[in-house]
């Protein structure tokens, strides 16, 4: 491809990354969206009560219990204490308006015992701790039960939808009662569980939690479809694809398994950049090699056949992949010790995040494979393309999230 044409594929790029940048970014920094995620742990508590300890986002509560319970003093002073960063008055807040908070709390979350609701009592006072730099309200509540059963139901619509503060809150259970343990996945289509589920009913909440995850991700599907557009052939997104899983399977378990902790600070910017990064490969070797970007060099010898720019990319693919494990862990947001009942549903919401990219990779790379067969120059022009917008929004988020807008 002549120097011109060369500026030509690079310039509609850029323009066509001009254009669709401007609704990308209206995409907050974290990608993930405004949503909020609760955690409930659930054991058999002193004199056949029901312990349940609630962590929820200390901000996102103040706001939701005081306008349920029309507690103006709550929401200046839990506002001020959040904004102060000040834990110790964060804590005092909740404590002063502790009768708001726990009807809030207990009005959205219940445990019930064949039909009947058991009564919840706070244990102590509210705590302050911190999930990803985000401060979390801890509750300790023991529920008072008619009659000890070997079967509970437990519901959550915390933080539900029609409050307008957040989408799609999440209620992340796991459980240690009615000699059974497991975990759970609630939400607003599916609210509430029983601990005599059954374990195919508990894995296809975290299967679909995990689906639900990677599309409502908007930055791993930018990441995913960098990946097609730079691949030349059906060999090399596989192998990407397979590089990818392998490496975010292993940091999303240990991390999800509280083995590894990396803070998101860190976490969330490498991966803004990795999108960069992967995008802008393609794009420089659309620059330096024009319409034999695509083009294989001598390949390799062995079953997998990567010429150099291959297993460069492999590389970098794989270790780009930790990180992005360390992201799916955090958006999830388990942190248990080993136990084998919580790996199943590790790996069952990670087989949920795979099967969408295994479909988006289906779909979108034999339509690719055919553009550029039939027409090489708009094949090149529309990786180009995609691969400019993805780059640019990868620095724009990779900024964003450096600085914490």
């Amino acid at each position: 491809m002549s120097g011109r044409i060369r500026r030509t594929v690079i310039v509609a790029a850029v323009g066509f990354a001009a254009a669709v940048v401007p609704f990308l970014a209206a995409e907050p920094a974290s990608a993930h969206g405004f949503s909020s995620t609760v955690y409930a742990k659930i054991a058999a508590g002193d004199e056949g009560h029901i312990r349940t300890g609630l962590e929820l986002e200390y901000d996102l509560l103040i706001v939701s219990a005081a306008d349920a319970g029309h507690d103006d003093p709550l929401f200046q002073a839990g506002t001020a204490a959040f904004e102060a960063g000040d834990p110790a008055a964060q804590a005092a807040a909740l404590k002063s308006h502790a009768s708001t908070v726990l009807k809030y709390v207990s009005d959205r979350f219940s445990v019930t015992s064949r039909d009947t609701a058991c009564q919840p009592t706070q244990v102590g006072d509210a705590t302050i701790s911190e999930r990803d730099g985000v401060p979390y309200a801890n509750l300790q509540l023991d529920w008072t039960c008619p009659e000890r059963v070997d079967e509970h139901v437990v519901r959550s619509s915390l933080f539900p939808d029609d409050e307008d503060y957040v989408k799609g809150t999440k209620t992340i259970v796991t459980y240690e009662i009615d000699g059974r343990s497991g975990s759970a996945a609630l939400d607003a289509a599916n609210p509430s569980f029983s601990t005599a589920q059954a374990w195919y009913q508990r894995f296809g909440e975290f299967f679909l939690l995990g689906a639900e995850h990677l599309l409502g991700g908007i930055d791993h599907i930018l990441f995913l479809l960098a990946l097609i557009a730079g691949s030349r052939r059906l060999r090399e997104i596989v192998l990407a694809a397979t590089s990818f899983t392998l490496a975010h399977s292993v940091t999303f378990m240990l991390a999800a398994l509280g083995l590894v902790e990396v803070p998101g600070v860190i976490v969330e910017p490498i991966i803004a950049l990795s999108i960069a990064v992967v995008a802008g490969w393609h794009l420089w070797g659309i620059w330096r090699r024009g319409e034999h970007a695509t083009d294989l060099e001598t390949a390799g010898d062995g079953h997998l056949s990567l010429d150099r720019a291959g297993w460069i990319r492999l590389g970098v693919v794989f270790c780009f992949g930790l990180v992005h494990g360390l992201g799916f862990a955090g958006a999830l947001g388990i942190d248990e010790a080993w136990s084998w009942t919580l790996l199943w549903s590790l790996l069952v919401f990670n087989i949920g995040i795979e099967v969408v990219q295994l479909t988006i990779i289906a779909v979108v790379f034999p339509l690719l494979f055919v553009l550029r067969r039939r027409a090489p120059k708009a094949g090149l022009w529309a990786t180009g393309a995609v691969s400019a917008g993805v780059s640019i929004m990868g620095l724009i988020w990779f900024v964003q999230r450096i600085f914490g807008s």
